[in-house]
């Protein structure tokens, strides 16, 4: 058996693949082009449709090595020998070509002739009731029927996702690892249907050949096609020759390193071994999510990547680390990964910042809500649903860490309960995000239905009535008032995507007219938002599509200022900028992008300037299309992702900005006019927000600035040049005014206060409560110290000031026996307040007004004692 690195694990996969002529494409993003996955969960995602029939394959053959992504059980991470969140699936996929002889001899004969795997160390199973698999695995291949197995549905037939869809049955081979440490009911006979974890699952062959239909009805597919997968790290470990994917090269640079940091030897204990493998995950997945465009945050993606984060944070506090850590490990993962994925090296400062940066907020909140749990379990053996979500919401305490503190001490969590209250918080975010985009299965119906984008070079053409849906429904007609969706066999009507809004306008027909509201994608259909301003409009009807020219104009202006902009920040700030999302509306442009501190006033001023400079010089905006490998040897910008075909359309201005982009341009740099950058600000951790205008919006706050400008200049009685120096003056005497009414306000103060000392010595007294509305701490204990003082050789000074919602108070005691700490926690409680201090000095205070009158009874009563 070959001892092979992971490295030349992928390079010996692939190649092999390449020469039983397979096209080797490179891994996709973790962000699928799927709007019900979160994430990239295997290696079949990317050719979801081609499966589904939704694509026509570019390629009938097809390998890769597919980074992925799983967190449905993160808690047995580190526990386990294969447990992962990131992880890496090989796989070769067959589309309409080759079927189950094919996969069956290509997987054996790369297993045991190119890794050199011992036929005697593998073990086949196959669906029970797959004949023509196990024949061939038998009779072809010449497997020992007695290391064959069958199993049932459960195990061996994949499929379908949801109650309809593409499924087939599958076959798995088995590495034979001889017996281990759990116990084997029946050694002699054991066999991959055991669960005692000699046999370790590592290829997984599908062959999805089979439709299941809504009744449960299963028939053939008229396309049959192979879905093969290949765990990397499992594969690994049989080649190392290790029992545990942690003790791989792709992971053991990395417990090196977290030996170093926490300065403790891995293998020593178990407690702490599970930390480090836990760490060692834990920073792949954020480091490629991060490079991936993920940040972190309290929603759908970027909360999975806080969740890792702070899971791995945990248990690097549990190892003794009280600041952040983490970051540490992403250049090990780049030295180990980076010469594969090179999205890693080419963001590597910015994935290390990011991570930092959550760390830190994490370390902020950590000790707060373990010593809330330790709180909670010490008189309870249950954490209810609402302190679990108190921990996750105000703590930053995702559940898993709840739970795996609960496992430790041996006590329940009310999950149920809490992901109720997660689904309430996660309703109330949905209904502010709408349903635009929302896609059932009268929309996947028509995926079939191609629309013809004309509108890179028309505005305005002829189209047919393809379908029409009425609040999701099909419909064969809409009448006079009536709003619907409708599909036409081509259009000049850009679709919302990339960032870019759809376009509105008109649609005519023979017996009427109707508006165009918007235009969006629902998965590949191409929709317009329609209602009818007079008329019937029927499918099939010939109808003529109008584009509202001027709003498209300012639309085509905002995008390609928005190129300029990602372009000229890159070249202000840092090749680390990556566009991590936009807007390009009518009015205005909105830029996020990665980076994490604000801009400089002259950052911006020297951004600003360069936009505007490419915009004065009039450069022609070039679009072409070309194949992705083409395209990606000029160094055009592609956008993280997002999902680009084999041939792909390269938008450019000069060799100052060149972007992969389907949305709409000027033609000339010069029609965007003047570029204005009207805010810059943060939006989430480590990620930055431009807002800007062109074109006539410019023109138009310039307007509104020179009117602001002349009626300032007429209030202030002076020229526009003379606005500043006019300010400047007012400020000053304003300043001059207030100082003096201050200084006034202080003397009729102490004035007030001297008459209730003389008032209170006159009586007797020798304490005196003076009431000061609306003055700061300070000035309070001021008045405190001056009335003390005013009592002569000893007293109780107690100064009050309220607003009328709180009240504040200061006490002081001078040569006197009562000390002002307990006249300051009476009077407090007296008012369910709070007060304490020094015997000489002591403060308090409560919410709403206060009664001098009351505070005096207090203070005389507290002297008698």
């Amino acid at each position: 058996m070959k001892k092979l690195l992971s490295k030349e694990i992928r390079k010996t996969f692939l190649d092999f693949f390449e020469s039983k002529g397979h096209h080797i494409l490179p891994s996709v993003s973790l962000i699928p082009d799927d709007p019900q996955l979160l994430f990239t969960v295997a290696g079949m995602v990317p050719f979801k449709k081609i499966f589904w029939g939704l694509e026509k394959p570019t390629h009938k053959r097809v390998a890769t090595v597919q980074k992925c992504l799983r967190t449905n059980d993160i808690e047995n991470v580190g526990k386990t020998p294969r447990h992962h969140t990131f992880f890496e699936m090989l796989g070769n996929f067959s589309f309409g070509d080759y079927f189950k002889r094919e996969a069956i001899e290509y997987a054996w004969e790369f297993l045991t002739k190119q890794l050199e795997i011992p036929e005697e160390k593998l073990w086949v199973s196959v669906y029970e009731d797959d004949e023509e698999a196990y024949n061939i695995w038998t009779k072809v291949v010449g497997v020992d029927p007695k290391k064959m197995v069958k199993m049932g549905r459960d195990n061996n037939f994949w499929g379908p996702v949801g109650p309809s869809g593409p499924c087939g049955p599958d076959s798995e081979i088995f590495y034979d690892l001889g017996l281990l440490v759990k116990e084997c009911p029946d050694p002699k006979n054991c066999t991959p249907a055991c669960d005692c974890d000699r046999f370790l699952e590592i290829w997984n062959l599908v062959f999805t050949g089979l439709y299941q239909d809504e009744n449960g009805k299963i028939g053939e597919l008229e396309q049959k096609n192979i879905d093969t997968g290949m765990g990397l790290e499992r594969v690994a470990s049989v080649l190392q020759g290790v029992e545990n994917d942690f003790e791989t090269d792709l992971f053991i640079p990395l417990i090196q390193q977290a030996q170093n940091i926490f300065n403790i030897k891995y293998g020593e204990n178990q407690k702490r071994d599970v930390s480090m493998r836990v760490i060692a995950d834990h920073s792949r997945a954020a480091a490629f999510l991060i490079a991936d465009g993920i940040f972190p945050s309290n929603t759908e993606r970027g909360y999975v990547l806080r969740r890792i984060i702070r899971r791995a944070v945990r248990h690097g506090k549990l190892l003794g680390m009280n600041e952040p850590f983490l970051y540490k490990f992403i250049d090990t993962v780049n030295e180990v990964m980076g010469d594969f994925y090179h999205e890693v090296p080419e963001r590597l400062e910015f994935i290390k910042q990011t991570v930092k940066i959550e760390e830190e907020k994490f370390f902020k909140t950590l000790d707060q809500g373990l010593s809330l749990i330790e709180k909670i379990i010490s008189s309870s053996s249950t954490i209810s649903s609402a302190e679990a979500f108190k921990l996750y919401d105000t703590y930053g305490m995702p559940l898993d860490i709840t739970l795996d503190i609960a496992s430790e001490r041996g006590v329940k969590v009310d999950v149920k309960g809490f992901n109720a209250l997660m689904e309430e918080q996660k309703m109330r975010a949905r209904k502010n995000r709408g349903n635009k985009f929302f896609i059932d299965n009268t929309y996947e119906s028509l995926a079939d239905t191609k629309t013809e984008f004309l509108g890179y070079d028309l505005l305005e053409s002829k189209a047919i009535v393809v379908a029409i849906l009425s609040q999701g429904k099909k419909v064969k007609r809409l009448n006079t008032g009536e709003e619907g969706e409708v599909i036409f066999n081509q259009t000049p009507f850009y679709a919302e995507k990339g960032g870019q809004i759809g376009d509105t306008g008109v649609c005519e027909f023979e017996t009427g007219s109707a508006k165009v509201l918007d235009t969006y994608m629902k998965g590949p259909v191409h929709v317009h938002k329609v209602k009818i301003t007079s008329g019937t409009l029927e499918v099939m009807s010939n109808v003529k599509l109008k584009v509202d020219v001027e709003r498209r104009k300012s639309i085509a202006r905002n995008h390609t200022a928005t190129h300029l902009l990602h372009a000229a920040l890159r070249k202000v700030i840092g090749e680390h900028v990556k566009q991590a999302g936009s807007l390009v509306g009518v009015e205005r442009l909105r830029f996020d992008f990665t980076h994490s501190n604000a801009l400089t006033a002259e950052q911006l001023t020297e951004v600003e300037k360069m936009v505007n400079s490419y915009i004065f010089k009039s450069i022609p905006v070039l679009t072409k299309v070309m194949p992705l490998e083409e395209a990606k040897k000029t160094n055009a910008m592609a956008l993280f992702g997002e999902k680009y075909g084999d041939r792909v359309r390269v938008v450019s201005v000069n060799e100052f900005s060149m972007e992969l982009c389907g949305g709409t341009h000027v033609s000339n740099t010069g029609e965007i006019g003047p570029f204005i950058i009207t805010e810059e600000r943060a939006v989430a951790s480590g990620v930055r927000r431009i807002e800007a205008i062109t074109g006539w919006n410019s023109l138009e706050s310039f307007r509104k600035i020179r009117t602001k400008m002349s009626l300032i200049s007429k209030i202030l009685e002076t020229s526009e040049n003379g606005i500043e120096s006019k300010i400047e003056t007012l400020l000053r005497e304003n300043k001059k005014l207030k100082n003096e009414n201050d200084s006034l306000k202080r003397k009729n103060i102490l004035n007030d206060l001297k008459k209730e000392v003389d008032k209170a010595k006159k009586s007797g007294h020798d304490f005196v409560v003076f009431e000061a509305p609306g003055i700061s701490s300070s000035e309070i204990r001021n008045l405190a110290d001056s009335a003390v003082n005013m009592l002569g050789n000893g007293g109780i000074a107690v100064v009050v000031s309220s607003n009328g919602e709180k009240t504040s108070f200061v006490v002081k005691s001078k040569n006197f026996p009562i000390k002002a700490k307990k006249i300051a926690e009476k009077v407090a409680a007296s008012f369910n307040g709070r007060g304490g201090g020094r015997d000489e000095m002591a403060q308090g205070g409560w919410n709403g007004k206060a009664n001098i009158d009351k505070i005096k009874r207090l203070v005389g009563e507290f002297k008698k004692i």
